[in-house]
């Protein structure tokens, strides 16, 4: 596997993508101290020329904190206790970001509520208010 396929026209080679196995945190005892089974990968989005130019913009301006000021995608995989699964998690991940750039969102048509969702909205109101009226001190007059 030399590219990360992520629909069928975006397919990004992993040469752009850097990869860095490091000691993963938390409980593990000896494997955790001794084995670098989490993996660090990083993607450059503003300068991989494999991203069409409208999904780096949408990537960009996300707002996804895993996106640096720079443009880097950080994304650090460390739920198994294999190297290799680690891997296979965080590239997937990384298709998955991408690929969710991708889709274009479908816009909200506003509608008005019906006159039957009206009449019951101002029953219940009218209920709440008798409710609340009900538990006020009586008055002797």
């Amino acid at each position: 596997m030399d590219e990360l396929e992520v629909t069928e026209t975006i397919r990004i080679p992993l040469t752009e993508i850097d990869i860095k196995a490091v000691r993963s945190q938390g409980a593990g005892g000896q494997n955790v101290n001794k084995v670098s089974t989490a993996i660090h990968l990083r993607f450059d989005i503003r300068n991989s020329p494999s991203l069409p130019d409208r999904v780096r913009a949408k990537l960009l301006g996300s707002g996804d904190q895993r996106i640096s000021g720079d443009g880097v995608l950080n994304i650090k995989a460390q739920e198994s206790r294999s190297q290799d699964r680690n891997r296979q998690a965080a590239l997937r991940r990384l298709a998955d970001i991408v690929r969710s750039a991708t889709l274009k969102k479908k816009p909200r048509i506003p509608t008005r509520p019906g006159k039957r969702a009206k009449k019951k909205r101002l029953d219940a109101k009218s209920r709440r208010g008798d409710l609340k009226k009900s538990r006020q001190r009586v008055r002797d007059d």
